[in-house]
């Protein structure tokens, strides 16, 4: 069954640090292909609870280098390979993500069939699922890219950490949106969506569903359920906020 499985929803240094929520990304099944994305710290962990079969994945993909990001990429190399045993799969990532102090560590790059360099606004596949890139994201320094997966079924988005700018609105059109909004409120400085400027997203791209993740310390303590309750009154997109281990099936 095609679905999206959060290893986590957890987000930023101090909620990652201490386990405040899990943060070991997102496991999707599309098209029945299996891809782990943006597998931070713990992802390896929390996909044996669920007991997900990291031998079954088709690729990992990285938006970007940020450690609750990518913590377990490497890892999830290893778990992919059978420990380099069996040559498979493909690793998907910005470039400074692999050759500016490489977050992929070079000596298990042969284990896997393909290493990718991310480029923004292209077109990808990976097992039988294509997906394309955004626009640079507005997140520091570190190459930040989003992503639009095509399925036989819903289309499916994914907005990972950037600073809100109106341009979002001009890729992120889809059935499903997976966004992560990790700040209650604007914080200055702090480059990252918060609860106001994803309720501007949803009014603009209105899709069907919106599943919120990636919670800062200041949404967890906001109660992300009952913020998700509000942006569903207030913009009439059915808005969930995700919990750790929850599965969300594609079946619209």
């Amino acid at each position: 069954m095609d679905r999206i499985v959060f290893l986590g929803t957890g987000g930023a240094r101090f909620v990652m640090a201490r386990q405040i929520l899990a943060t070991g990304g997102l496991w999707l099944v599309l098209n029945g292909t299996e891809i782990s994305l943006d597998p931070g710290p713990g992802a390896i962990v929390h996909a044996k609870k669920k007991k997900l079969d990291p031998t079954r994945l088709a690729g990992i993909l990285i938006s970007h280098r940020h450690l609750d990001h990518c913590g377990d990429v490497n890892v999830m190399i290893e778990a992919m390979t059978e420990g380099g045993t069996r040559r498979r799969g493909a690793v998907f990532a910005p470039e400074d993500a692999l050759e500016d102090d490489p977050v992929v560590l070079r000596y298990l790059r042969p284990f896997v069939e393909e290493v990718v360099v991310l480029r923004p606004l292209q077109r990808y596949r990976v097992g039988e699922t294509a997906f394309e890139t955004s626009m640079p994201h507005r997140h520091g320094a570190v190459q930040t890219l989003g992503f639009r997966f095509f399925t036989a079924g819903p289309v499916v988005c994914y907005l990972p950490d950037t600073r809100y700018f109106p341009e979002l609105a001009d890729f992120y059109r889809g059935d499903i949106l997976i966004m992560a909004v990790l700040l209650a409120e604007p914080r200055p400085g702090i480059p990252h969506l918060s609860v106001p400027e994803a309720r501007q997203l949803l009014l603009d791209l209105r899709p069907k569903v919106a599943l919120l993740t990636h919670f800062g310390t200041t949404v967890w303590q906001a109660r992300p359920w009952e913020l998700a309750a509000r942006l569903t009154e207030e913009t009439g997109v059915r808005v969930v906020a995700a919990r750790d281990g929850m599965e969300f099936s594609l079946e619209l």
